[in-house]
């Protein structure tokens, strides 16, 4: 008894701690200090992203790999100086909307010197081009920092790889506080994603190493890859659509592909391996376009609380890709 009365009180007071942690993100952080800065915001991807649709998938990643890492501190936007930063480690090589968030800053700044944080910028560019591009809206709790270390090595390590089978999967996603239906929900966001054949193409031409196909693709989808996209496994620069036919539009059909055995990325074929993930796929596919709009709204918001930084720790970047000083 004694023992539990131990454990009960110390995960109480983590529980404490991490409620204490989230407490100080609120809505309308920003009402007193900056009032315009979520118009300013939400006006300059309306403006962009209806222009360009698929920087919305570039800055959704963004936001994902960025959170992944120290949690959503902007460190995924500094670049290397004497140390390589995260930018540099091969899963964010193609990362694309650093300019983006770059001239949103620069509006605040102009607007409100030193007082909106890049890691709430890309919290709430994301949201907002998501909406842009008729996908759901979320709340955005405001108020995080931005962190001042950025290592390569660590995205190296904690972004969930492609090729990730779903045990690895439901480990890193554990590891930030997400449940099995989080990763569910969020890799719904491939819906609207493309990839470069790197990501995929050890499914097509080598999945094993001695020239074979995965044979849990699709072969009539495989062919069409071979044929259409990634003609060769050296092929390092063609894009492929995460749900081809419906990649501009937030919708099901990513899912739907899953039980077809069309998943791009092994990442995403592994979701169709257990059967706790493969009954909530069928759950949300048998249900309204509404719901998963209303719970990828809500694992959205809950991954853009992962490890944030408030109050004292972290700063206020003046330029989102250096620390200040």
């Amino acid at each position: 008894m004694g023992k539990l009365s131990c454990a009960g009180i110390l995960i109480l007071g983590f529980l404490g701690f991490l409620g204490h942690a989230e407490a100080t993100l609120k809505m309308g952080f920003y009402d007193q200090s900056c009032p315009k800065a979520e118009k300013i915001v939400s006006d300059y991807v309306k403006q962009h992203i209806s222009r360009v649709p698929s920087l919305a998938a570039q800055l959704l990643r963004m936001h994902f790999h960025d959170c992944f890492v120290r949690g959503c501190d902007a460190s995924v936007l500094l670049n290397s100086t004497s140390n390589q930063a995260e930018k540099d480690a091969v899963p964010n090589r193609t990362l694309r909307g650093f300019d983006f968030i770059d001239r949103v800053k620069s509006l605040l700044e102009a607007e409100c010197p030193g007082i909106v944080s890049c890691a709430d910028i890309v919290t709430l560019a994301t949201r907002d081009a998501i909406v842009v591009t008729g996908g759901p809206s979320w709340q955005v709790p405001t108020g995080r920092r931005d962190g001042t270390v950025s290592n390569v090595s660590e995205a190296s390590n904690e972004i969930p790889a492609p090729n990730f089978n779903f045990s690895s999967l439901q480990s890193n996603f554990a590891s930030k506080g997400l449940d099995v239906q989080d990763l569910v929900l969020l890799s719904g966001g491939h819906t609207i994603g493309i990839a470069h054949c790197p990501a995929f193409s050890a499914r097509l031409y080598n999945f094993t190493g001695v020239g074979d196909e995965d044979p849990s693709l699709d072969s009539e989808y495989a062919a069409v890859l071979r044929r259409n996209k990634c003609r060769t496994q050296t092929d390092n620069t063609t894009l492929a659509e995460m749900d081809p036919g419906s990649f501009r539009t937030f919708d099901l059909s990513y899912y739907q592909l899953l039980l077809k055995r069309r998943g791009l990325f092994e990442s995403d074929a592994a979701l169709t391996t257990d059967s706790t993930s493969r009954s909530y796929i069928l759950e949300l596919l048998n249900g309204p376009l509404s719901k998963f709009f209303e719970e990828f709204a809500l694992s959205m918001e809950k991954m853009g609380r992962i490890e944030v930084k408030t109050g004292s720790t972290g700063e206020i970047r003046k330029n989102c890709a250096m620390v200040n000083g």
